[in-house]
C-alpha cells in the first residue's frame, strides 16, 4: 500500500482512506440501512479487510447517522489502536465540543483519536471570525489536543472561499479535508498554479480529499448524454485524485470487502496514473 506523510502531523498514512459516511447514513448514494444487522456486519468485515491489506486511514463523524458510523468503526477497529489512523469530526461551535468528542471516543472505543476536524461545508466570514476568536472552536480543539484527546486538529470544506484561506493562513490547524475530483478541480489548478490544496501544502498541512468518485455526479452526467454507456469510471476517477502529489489521502466510502480490495488494487497500480501536466496540455508540438 502506498503511503504519505500527513503534513506536519508526521504520521505515515495510507493514500487510500476509508470514508465513513456510507457506513452510517441510510440510503447514501444507494440502498442501505445500518439498522439491518447483515448490512452493518458487511461494513465491519470490509473495515477489517481494509486493515488486513494495508489501509491505515479511517474517517468518520458523529453526523454520519447520529453516531452510527463511529459505532461501526469502533466495533471493527477494536484492538487496532496503534495500527490505524482514526479521524472524526466536531461542529463549528465551541459549545458542547468536549461533550461531542467524548461521545465520539466512547463510540470509537478509544481514549483518543488521531485527528479531530471541524465538520463544515462552507464557512461564512462571521463563522470564521467566531471559529478563530478567543474561546472559539479552534482554541477549544487546541486545548483538546494539548490534553491528549486528539493528536491533530483540522477542518473540512467543500468550498474554496476566503474563509478556507484564512483557516490555512492561521497556522493553527494540522489537516485540511476538501472536496476534490475530476469535475471539482477548483482546489488545485496546476498550470497557474493556484488553489487551497497548494496553499495548505505550502503551510505544512496534511491534505485529505473527499468525493473522489464525484458522488455519482459524473456518472449521472454521462448517463444523461450517453444512456448506453456502461464503462465503470471509478478506477479512472480514483487514479486522477491519486495522481496529484499534494494529496496525502484520497477518501473513498466502502461497504464491502470486494470494493475494498478493488480500490486497494487501483491505489497500488501506480504506473496506471496519468501525470496531471499531461491532462492539462493544450498544444501539441509538431
Amino acid at each position: 500500500m502506498e503511503h504519505a506523510t500527513l503534513g506536519r502531523t508526521g504520521r505515515e498514512v495510507s493514500r487510500l482512506g476509508f470514508g465513513g459516511a456510507p457506513a452510517g447514513l441510510k440510503n447514501y448514494l444507494d440502498e442501505y440501512d445500518p439498522a439491518r444487522r447483515d448490512q452493518r456486519e458487511e461494513v465491519v468485515v470490509a473495515i477489517r479487510r481494509a486493515v488486513e491489506i494495508g489501509v491505515t486511514y479511517f474517517d468518520t463523524a458523529p453526523g454520519y447517522g447520529d453516531g452510527v458510523s463511529e459505532s461501526i468503526f469502533g466495533e471493527a477497529l477494536s484492538g487496532c489502536a496503534e495500527d490505524v489512523f482514526v479521524a472524526t469530526k466536531i461542529g463549528a461551535s465551541a459549545d458542547g465540543a468536549r461533550r461531542s468528542l467524548e461521545g465520539s471516543l466512547e463510540r470509537l472505543r478509544r481514549d483518543h483519536v488521531d485527528l479531530v476536524q471541524i465538520h463544515g461545508s462552507s464557512y461564512s466570514v462571521e463563522q470564521t471570525d467566531a471559529m478563530l476568536a478567543p474561546g472559539g472552536i479552534v482554541e477549544t480543539l487546541e486545548a483538546l489536543r494539548e490534553e491528549g484527546l486528539t493528536r491533530a486538529i483540522g477542518f473540512t470544506t467543500e468550498d474554496t472561499n476566503d474563509s478556507v484561506y484564512r483557516l490555512i493562513r492561521s497556522g493553527r490547524l494540522d489537516v485540511m479535508q476538501v472536496c476534490y475530483n475530476m469535475i471539482y478541480q477548483h482546489p488545485y489548478e496546476p498550470t497557474r498554479p493556484f488553489g487551497c490544496i497548494l496553499e495548505a501544502d505550502n503551510a505544512g498541512m496534511g491534505v485529505v480529499t473527499m468525493r473522489a468518485m464525484t458522488s455519482g455526479i459524473l456518472q449521472n452526467w454521462i448517463r444523461a448524454v450517453n444512456p448506453d454507456d456502461s464503462f465503470d469510471y471509478n478506477a479512472a476517477l480514483l487514479r486522477f485524485v491519486l495522481a496529484n502529489p499534494l494529496v496525502d489521502v484520497a477518501l473513498v466510502g466502502m461497504r464491502d470487502a470486494d470494493t475494498v480490495e478493488r480500490n486497494v488494487a487501483i491505489t497500488d497500480d501506480i504506473d496506471s496514473r496519468i501525470p496531471l501536466d499531461r491532462i492539462h496540455e493544450r498544444y501539441v508540438d509538431r
